[in-house]
């Protein structure tokens, strides 16, 4: 027992922090131009649903699954894969999100424009997870073109996600566990590596 608990989180990681934050500049690089078109529609459901959310639930919740359905094939089944086998089990969990985001989300019940603080947080979260969250690459000392883009990268996916949830859907609880989890795993990853 004294042997187990020798160990650290850091000792558990399949992969290098190089090798992991390279994986972003080598997915970006493959699919380019895309990052700029899922920039464009994260833009998109950020208008929609600052402008009569109401009217737009529908296209936010088809523009979201489709990014996470992307985001299970092109990043975790076949990139993030090759370096950690947990990738297998993290993809349909982001292709059920997408499922759910067009089955609960897509209804013309779900939007609603939201009172209170949950509104402006949700949609101050998801501009900065667009606009601002593939410079953290820069600030933290790795290239721009291994940046974490919205739509292209399940983290700023997840967070973006669960701001326009914040601002601007009634199924609020229903939609958020899985972008959550994800955070949280993520939060763990980030952790072991020693990264911000």
């Amino acid at each position: 027992m004294g042997d187990w608990l020798s160990y650290s989180l850091s000792d558990f990681l399949l992969f290098s922090p190089r090798a992991y934050w390279r994986m972003f500049e080598l997915h970006n690089q493959d699919w380019w131009p895309l990052p700029l078109a899922t920039l464009a529609a994260g833009l998109g459901a950020l208008a929609l649903a600052i402008f009569r959310p109401r009217h737009h639930a529908r296209w936010i919740a088809v523009i979201l699954a489709i990014l996470w359905a992307w985001i299970a094939w092109s990043f975790f089944w076949q990139r993030y894969a090759e370096i950690n086998w947990t990738a297998a089990y993290i993809a349909p969990l982001f292709a059920l999100q997408a499922l759910l985001l067009v089955v609960l989300g897509a209804r013309d019940d779900t939007a609603s424009s939201r009172r209170g603080i949950a509104r402006p947080v949700g949609l101050l979260l998801t501009t900065f997870t667009i606009l601002g969250y593939p410079f953290l690459a820069l600030a933290f000392g790795r290239p721009l073109g291994g940046a974490e883009i919205f739509g292209m990268a399940p983290d700023p996916t997840a967070i973006g996600t669960i701001g326009l949830l914040l601002a601007c859907s009634r199924r609020t609880f229903t939609l958020l566990p899985i972008p959550l989890l994800w955070c949280v795993m993520s939060s763990v990853t980030l952790w072991a590596m020693h990264s911000a």
